[in-house]
């Protein structure tokens, strides 16, 4: 079915081919990839956008000599097929399998791990400082899309990359943001021109023969920008200290391999723009390249059928809850870091589009954007994965935190996340935010909580975080308004005797079902911070076991918080703290996951038996 495609298990296969039969190669790859995803979901929008360039690449540089690293990594399921893993895409984003992302201890060929955005520049930087350093004769290339370079650390590393002669090359994916006009044949000339030798050549020649005649040299710059930029948006990169080469088409082959094949030779820092379509080659992916960026499994002839749940996720909750909200409050504004559908923010932004800000990927600029709203009289929600908060850490203390200002944190995906893996698991945000002053932190354990806690967050006047997960909950049914929750009280659910569970958000569920085997109490006790410490105590008083449970890292966690309440008045009483472990779990199921982790009921029972069989 793919003749050529099977006959490709490293990229010292493909580099044996003609070139005239890449284009056919990259027709076997595409569909290859479709009907693969199909089977396993994955990312598929942004991977068919690629298929020409990663061919291209392998074919021109020596990898896994010459370094590629691929921002984000939304877009290596081609570059993964051509380097040897071509049948290992049947357990795609599995436990065992392989990962949606480049990892380094996966193949020799993925440089960089990767699973977040923007840091694809400033690591080639590295590599290829370190090359130059080591005497190697190897190139760097950073993989880029337009969306990743609104992540101020990309410019980060373009102002530094600009300032040395390392050898690196900068390919823009432009792929969505359209900030070049069409490309066609003429741009496509004028790259292979501006990548050529002898254009490299003249312009070091000129800028030399030139340097005494200062007037004359400035003259001579200043018309070739304004030659450059008559035909390409490249100024920007140019003032960086690049050399702009584009915008050629991304898939074309002819010119896209023999721009780099140019490009390959050059020294010092090159900056290559590419335009390509995401979903490209699969009609359903073209139409909508949203809905097929990241899939499930799917009848590649039909498409994807719309899901119908029978509950609304956490995301749903907090999303309708923003509308409710803002039309309460005209002093609502919500913010995102660039994930508008993935945080529920669609309706949000279709009914107030005056108060909603996509800030694009650029998680520190959020927090502090928010900080300025705040200061003046706004009220921000700021919606935001857990893992990407990480990313606005010092921004969250230093421009929120200290202060004090009324910035409500949506926390989505806290705990883990399945099949994305180690990247993208919330599994330290309890951990991060409890130790911040001023900070309140609150864990829902099913949806109708969720909406309250966000609420009360709303209405505190302090920074807050409301932190739940991926997916749906244990479907409580969910009342409209927006009635807060006192705030630091937890909640006595079940009644037993000798063991106490005090669960936190998500593993409530598990809790009572572990505890109905137990005869044990379980609490409820929604509030990492401030914690309900009279309720700790009086079950520390009529239980001869504390159990904590969280879908967070034991360390640092909600369980420590419990600890330490317990040290600082003075008692003494066996505790048991569970959790995720203290190491980076990778791609799975996330109810499997759980369970291996020992935080279903059946774990929780093993691991409370085993506590009083060590009591006794």
């Amino acid at each position: 079915m793919y003749p050529l495609l099977q006959t490709i298990d490293s990229p010292d296969d493909l580099r044996k081919l003609e070139r005239e039969q890449l284009p056919q190669l990259a027709d076997e790859l595409r569909a290859f990839m479709i009907e693969s995803v199909s089977k396993t979901g994955g990312h598929l929008s942004s991977n068919l956008g690629t298929v020409e360039l990663s061919i291209a690449l392998h074919y021109i540089f020596d990898t896994p000599e010459d370094r590629l690293v691929w921002d984000v990594g939304h877009q290596t399921y081609a570059h993964k097929i051509l380097t040897g893993r071509r049948e290992a895409m049947s357990g795609l984003r599995m436990a065992h399998g392989i990962s949606g992302f480049p990892k380094r201890n996966e193949s020799k060929y993925d440089a960089f791990g990767t699973g977040h955005s923007s840091t694809s520049i400033s690591a080639a930087l590295g590599m290829a400082v370190a090359a130059q350093l080591s005497g190697r004769d190897s190139r760097s290339v950073a993989i880029i899309g337009d969306g990743a370079l609104t992540g101020g650390m990309a410019f980060e590393a373009l102002n530094n990359a600009g300032a040395m002669n390392a050898n690196l090359l900068v390919i823009l994916n432009d792929n969505d943001m359209s900030i070049s006009r069409p490309v066609g044949a003429l741009n496509n000339y004028l790259a292979k021109l501006m990548s050529g030798r002898f254009y490299a050549a003249m312009r070091r020649g000129s800028e030399k023969m030139l340097k005494g005649m200062p007037p004359v040299l400035e003259f001579a710059k200043r018309a070739e920008e304004h030659f450059k930029g008559m035909v390409i948006p490249g100024t920007l990169f140019e003032e960086f200290g690049f050399n702009y080469i584009g915008p050629i088409d991304g898939h074309d082959l002819d010119t896209l391999v023999d721009t780099l094949g140019n490009i390959r030779k050059l020294e010092g820092p090159q900056f290559l723009h590419i335009v390509t379509q995401k979903g490209k080659g699969y009609a359903h992916a073209e139409d909508d390249c949203v809905l097929y960026h990241g899939v499930g499994k799917f009848d590649p002839d039909h498409g994807i059928k719309p899901k119908v749940d029978s509950k609304p996720s956490y995301t749903q909750v907090f999303g309708d809850w923003l509308c409710d909200m803002a039309a309460a409050d005209e002093r609502l504004v919500g913010i995102t870091p660039a994930m508008c559908e993935g945080s529920g923010m669609v309706e949000f932004a279709e009914k107030y589009k005056e108060r909603y800000f996509d800030v694009g990927i650029a998680e520190q600029h959020a927090l502090t954007f928010a900080a300025g709203m705040a200061c003046d009289g706004m009220k921000p929600v700021v919606a935001i994965y857990s893992t990407f908060l990480q990313r606005g850490y010092d921004q969250l203390i230093h421009d929120v935190a200290i202060q004090n200002l009324p910035v409500v944190l949506a926390i989505d995906r806290g705990g883990l996340v399945g099949a994305d893996g180690a990247t993208h698991a919330g599994s330290f945000d309890l951990s991060y935010l409890r130790c911040v002053p001023n900070m309140t932190v609150m864990t829902p354990a099913d949806e109708n909580e969720c909406r309250q806690m966000l609420s009360t967050a709303f209405q505190l006047g302090t920074p807050s975080a409301v932190r739940y997960p991926r997916g749906t909950g244990p479907g409580v049914a969910i009342q409209p308004s927006l009635q807060a929750l006192p705030v630091g009280k937890g909640e006595v659910r079940r009644k037993g005797r000798n063991v106490a569970i005090l669960a936190f958000g998500s593993m409530l569920a598990p809790a009572l079902q572990a505890a109905d085997q137990l005869d044990a109490t379980v609490a409820n006790m929604r509030f990492v911070k401030p914690l309900d410490e009279e309720l700790v105590l009086k079950l520390a008083r009529e239980h001869a076991l504390l159990v904590t449970v969280e879908e967070n890292v034991v360390q640092g966690g909600a369980g420590s918080a419990v600890a330490e309440c317990l040290a600082q008045q003075g008692i003494a009483i066996s505790m048991l703290h569970l959790g995720l472990p203290d190491q980076f779990l990778e791609q799975g199921d996330p109810v499997q996951m759980l369970a291996d982790c020992g935080l279903d009921a059946v774990g929780l029972v093993r691991a409370i038996d085993a506590a009083l069989a060590r009591k006794a």
